[in-house]
């Protein structure tokens, strides 16, 4: 795997890890993605601002816009890289649940 990047990293800030559920916030500049990775825990989102997102899923990609606030659920082994496709910065909360 190359070394470098042709986008900025996505910045990750854990706000809770117990044994109950890992809490991230995630904050995206324009561009800036979080690399692909398979989610090894069933999650949910909600974006702290409107979200612009390109969605990696190997081959194929696909646009989702979702408004601040809204909130969206998926399971374990979800694989994909998370992109801000959009011009402002954007920020989302991501809680992964271990039970």
């Amino acid at each position: 795997m190359s070394l470098f990047r042709a986008r900025p990293p996505a910045v990750p800030s854990v706000l809770v890890d117990d044994a109950m559920v890992r809490i991230t916030r995630w904050d995206f500049e324009p561009g800036a993605d979080t690399g692909h990775h398979v989610h090894g825990l069933g999650y949910v989102v909600v974006p702290m601002t409107d979200c612009r997102f390109l969605i990696e899923e190997g081959p194929e990609s696909r646009r989702v816009d979702l408004a601040k606030g809204a909130a969206y659920r998926r399971d374990a082994g979800v694989e994909h890289n998370v992109v801000n496709a959009g011009s402002e910065p954007m920020a989302f909360i991501e809680i992964e649940y271990k039970r």
